[in-house]
C-alpha cells in the first residue's frame, strides 16, 4: 500500500478557524492531496446509502490536516482507526482517536470540525451510514442501541453528535485487513460486504448493560479483552518480549489458557502473531528510508540477518533489501526463528504439555 506525503497548505491560523463547507464539496475533491492515500472498496453514499473506505498517507507538514470536509451531511460515520491520531469537535465536546481505536460521530448539517495530527502516518477506514441504511436495518431492533443511532433510527434524520471510542479488538483490527482484500470470489463480494457492515453495526451501534450479558457473552468478551492486552504488550516489547508466564500473569489467566484463546482469537500462536508485528514494523522502518536492514532488523530483536530476511520475505513477500519494491521472487526456505522467539515457543509447549 502506498503511503502519501501531505503537505498541507492550510495556515494554523486558517487550520483553527476555517469552517468546512461540505455540502459544496465532493468527497474525492477533499482527498485530492493525498490522491492515491485515498480509496473507495465498497459502497455509493448517495445511491446505496453506505460507503466503506481506507485511507494511508502521512502528514509531513506542521499543519494539522482537516479531516472534517469529507463528512457527508447527516450521514453517520464509523472510524476504524490503526495508526495516527485525530480528533472530532463539536463546540466543547472532542472524541479523540489514537492507534487501535474505533469510535463514531454524525456530522449533522457540517456542524462537527475534524483534524488529523501532524507529522504522522495515518492508517484507517471509515464506514458511512445515511439515516436511511440504519432505520432499515436497525429500526426492529428492540432497544439497547446507543442514543445517538437511536435518534437515526427514530427520527429518519441525521443529528449531529459524538459518540464513544473502543479499543479494537483482535478480530476487529484483522477485519479491517479483510475490508481491503476480502477473502470471497467476485461474485460474492457484495454478500461479504454486507455481512461485515451488519457485524460492524452489532458491535458498535449497542449498548450493553454488565447485568444484561450473558454468561457465554461475558465470556467472550473476557477472552477478546485479555487478547487485546497480549497484543498491546507486544506492540510495546518487539525487541524484547517478556516470557509467556509474565504475559499470562498481565492478562490475568495461565499461560496455557492465554495461549489457547489466543489461537482461537486471532488463528496465530502469539510467537506467529509477535513475528507479525515484527515484521511489519521493520517494513515501516525500511519504507521511510532512515534505517537500513541491519537496523531494522536489530529494532525488532533479530540478531540474525539472515533469520531476520527469511521472516521478512515469508511475511511481506519480498526480501527486506529490495522493501518496498514490488517482489520479483518468493522465497521457499522454511523460517528459522530467532532465539527469543525459540525461547517463547518451547515456553509455550512446556505449559500446553
Amino acid at each position: 500500500m502506498t503511503t502519501l506525503i501531505v503537505e498541507c497548505s492550510i495556515s494554523e491560523r486558517e487550520a483553527r478557524f476555517h469552517r468546512p463547507q461540505v455540502s459544496s464539496l465532493r468527497e474525492a475533491i477533499v482527498w485530492q492531496p493525498v490522491t492515491n492515500g485515498w480509496r473507495q472498496l465498497y459502497g455509493n453514499f448517495a445511491e446505496l446509502g453506505i460507503s466503506i473506505e481506507w485511507h494511508d498517507f502521512e502528514v509531513k507538514s506542521k499543519v494539522p490536516f482537516e479531516w472534517s470536509r469529507s463528512f457527508h451531511p447527516e450521514s453517520l460515520e464509523l472510524c476504524l482507526n490503526l495508526t495516527g491520531g485525530g480528533l472530532v469537535q463539536k463546540e466543547a465536546s472532542t472524541l479523540n482517536f489514537g492507534p487501535l481505536t474505533a469510535g463514531f460521530y454524525a456530522p449533522g448539517k457540517t456542524e462537527l470540525r475534524a483534524w488529523r495530527n501532524p507529522g504522522e502516518r495515518h492508517r484507517f477506514v471509515t464506514v458511512e451510514f445515511s439515516p436511511r441504511f440504519l432505520r432499515e436495518h436497525l429500526l426492529q431492533c428492540d432497544g439497547a442501541l446507543n442514543s445517538l443511532v437511536e435518534k437515526f433510527v427514530l427520527t429518519g434524520t441525521g443529528p449531529s453528535g459524538l459518540g464513544e471510542t473502543h479499543r479494537l479488538t483482535a478480530e476487529q483490527e484483522q477485519l479491517i485487513t479483510q475490508l481491503q482484500r476480502p477473502p470471497s470470489f467476485q461474485g460474492a463480494r457484495r454478500l461479504w460486504y454486507q455481512g461485515k457492515l451488519l457485524q460492524l453495526m452489532a458491535d458498535f451501534f449497542f449498548q450493553k448493560e454488565e447485568k444484561d450479558e450473558l454468561f457465554c457473552d461475558r465470556q467472550k468478551r473476557l477472552a477478546r479483552e485479555r487478547v487485546d492486552r497480549v497484543v498491546a504488550i507486544l506492540r510495546q516489547n518487539l525487541a524484547e518480549p517478556p516470557p509467556l508466564e509474565d504475559i499470562g500473569r498481565k492478562a490475568g489467566c495461565s499461560p496455557f489458557y492465554l495461549s489457547r484463546i489466543f489461537s482461537r482469537e486471532t488463528g496465530m500462536t502469539i510467537p506467529q502473531y509477535l513475528r507479525k508485528l515484527r515484521m511489519e514494523r521493520a517494513a515501516e522502518m525500511l519504507k521511510s528510508g532512515k534505517y537500513n536492514v541491519t537496523e531494522a532488523a536489530m529494532e525488532v530483536g533479530y540478531s540474525s540477518l539472515s533469520h531476520f530476511s527469511q521472516a521478512f520475505c515469508q511475511t511481506m513477500g519480498c526480501c527486506p533489501a529490495l522493501y518496498p519494491m514490488k517482489p520479483t521472487a518468493t522465497a521457499d526456505t522454511k523460517e528459522q526463528p530467532t532465539v527469543k522467539e525459540s525461547q517463547f515457543n518451547q515456553s509455550a509447549e512446556t505449559r500446553n504439555v
